[in-house]
């Protein structure tokens, strides 16, 4: 258990993870340089804010007994000391699995609704029993304890069935792909109330959408942040017109009777995020495909087709494109079935936790490790002792800050011991990653090798959060906007024909360095 991997290609930065009271940040040698001990296990996520503030969702007793049932919300100073809280749970709802930090300070989180059957019943549903809708909620953090709602969307409201006619939600399912259909089960699942299962969000401010993963239906959505709350659960009003009901869903087009089973791309997926900009693939929407294959998983990237003002498009008796995903990242072994998370770097790198495992690791476009981590920590007991099997390890998710992130910035940061106990000592070296700040900013890039093939690999000695290097053809378009961090950085030009571009480093706006690169076929 513990670090296995750590080369010089790995980005330099730190790791947060825990399953259980604790929660960690580590350095790429695996050591400690930060802790928060709560009293509660996490309700799953957990992010590390700009200001060094650490948000995690906590798990509480409740009425609703499921993985990833959350219930409380977490803000915790950088010196460990828990500023503020906040519990959303009662007999009738509770808050579960994740949240996402709007730019104003507010928070999105997640939260299932009881139904009992009789009201289930009277919208349509023909199984028997209690249905939990999903609800997504909105806080302005006020006191110690207090929160205000500000904003909210309901399921609820945005409902079809195609059994009763003499209900007003009554309607033919294909024609409505923006309502969710109240009777649809997935192949081999439950008719368990807790039939939708929300287990991620994300939030784009650019676009003021909502993305949301729902595990039982294999599906990703998108939902109109821009609505009042009276809007969000009606048809109309908001930015693009529909009110609350999706904007745009993907995955499995069964769901809306647009599809059958060789349709489906997603199967059971987590962790769904839209990938900054400046990073490779900006824009696009990234989630983690738990089971894409018999026992293979894998991290999909896929561009949504909108129209020239930026709506969704969908032909009228069609599914929601694309018919094919932008790229895919597999390999033999990766595979996890429940949990798990990835996210890009911005050099390009994918961040993966392997989430039943506890596997937290760092590969290259190529599927090359630069780092790979088992976490030690046995959620019912804490950190094993180093040698034993690694027990009750899983992780819901893992998230990986490059050491240049805000949260970092004039922090002493110094790394004590391993998280595991009696810890193997190891040879592993934390490069110095400070930018010189004797450095002329015409040095802070270095190109590492020119003409190239297929990787183009660049050294920063000296950086700035705006700090970008654009990628354009001979014509002078502009290819894409790479955000390299200090040390070093690959990013993957595979799929770029033979050529010379010119690269440009950028710090808030201005351009302070230029290079041509040869690509060679």
């Amino acid at each position: 258990m513990g670090l296995f991997v750590s080369d010089s290609l790995a980005v330099q930065g730190y790791t947060l993870f825990g399953n259980e009271a604790t929660t960690y940040l580590i350095d790429n040698c695996g050591r400690i340089v930060n802790s928060w001990q709560s009293d509660y296990p996490p309700g799953e996520a957990m992010y590390l804010l700009e200001s060094g503030h650490l948000l995690r969702t906590a798990e509480i007793p409740g009425n609703f007994e499921a993985g990833g049932m959350g219930g409380r919300i977490e803000r915790w100073s950088w010196e460990g000391t828990l500023e503020w809280y906040y519990e959303y749970a009662d007999p009738g709802t509770h808050a579960h699995h994740d949240m996402a930090p709007l730019p104003n300070g507010n928070i999105l989180f997640l939260a299932w609704e009881e139904h009992s059957a009789e009201e289930a019943e009277r919208m349509g549903r023909i199984y028997d029993g209690e249905v939990w809708s999903e609800t997504i909620i909105e806080i302005q953090p006020l006191g110690v304890n207090e929160a205000k709602i500000v904003w909210e969307w309901d399921l609820w409201d945005h409902l079809i069935q195609d059994h009763n006619p003499s209900l007003p939600n009554y309607g033919l399912i294909s024609h409505h792909p923006e309502l969710v259909d109240l009777n649809y089960i997935g192949p081999g699942e439950s008719t368990f109330g807790n039939w939708i299962h929300l287990n991620s969000i994300d939030y784009h401010e650019a676009l003021d959408q909502i993305a949301v993963s729902s595990r039982m239906l294999s599906e990703i959505w998108i939902i109109d942040h821009s609505t009042t709350t009276e809007e969000a659960a009606t048809s109309s009003g908001g930015t693009y017109g529909k009110g609350g009901d999706l904007l745009y869903r993907y995955g499995n087009p069964a769901t809306y009777q647009r599809g059958n089973a060789s349709d489906q791309v997603f199967f059971h997926q987590h962790d769904v995020r839209w990938i900054p900009e400046g990073y490779l693939h900006e824009g696009k929407l990234m989630v983690f495909n738990n089971q894409k294959q018999a026992r293979q998983s894998a991290v999909d990237i896929w561009t949504p087709p909108t129209d020239e003002f930026g709506h969704y498009r969908l032909d009228p008796i069609s599914a929601y494109g694309p018919q094919h995903l932008d790229w895919s990242f597999s390999m033999p072994g990766f595979f996890s079935h429940l949990m798990s998370s990835a996210h890009l770097l911005p050099n390009g790198h994918l961040f993966i936790c392997e989430g039943m495992s506890g596997r937290l690791f760092e590969a290259d476009t190529a599927g090359n490790i630069h780092w790979e981590y088992i976490n030690p920590i046995n959620q019912f007991v804490g950190p094993s002792v180093q040698q034993e099997d690694p027990r009750f390890n899983q992780l819901f998710q893992a998230n990986k800050y490059p050491a240049d992130y805000p949260a970092f910035t004039n922090r002493s940061i110094t790394p004590t011991d391993p998280v595991e106990r009696n810890p193997i000592d190891i040879d592993c070296y934390v490069p110095q990653v400070d930018p010189r700040p004797d450095l002329p900013i015409q040095e802070w890039i270095r190109l590492i090798q020119n003409p190239i093939h297929t990787d183009l690999t660049l050294e920063l000695a000296g950086a700035s959060p705006s700090l970008q290097v654009e990628i354009r053809d001979i014509r002078g378009n502009i290819l894409a906007n790479l955000r390299p961090t200090l040390g070093l950085n690959i990013f993957s030009l595979a799929a770029y024909p033979p050529g010379v571009y010119l690269l440009i480093g950028r710090t808030k706006g201005e351009a302070f360095w230029t290079k041509k690169v040869v690509k060679l076929p």
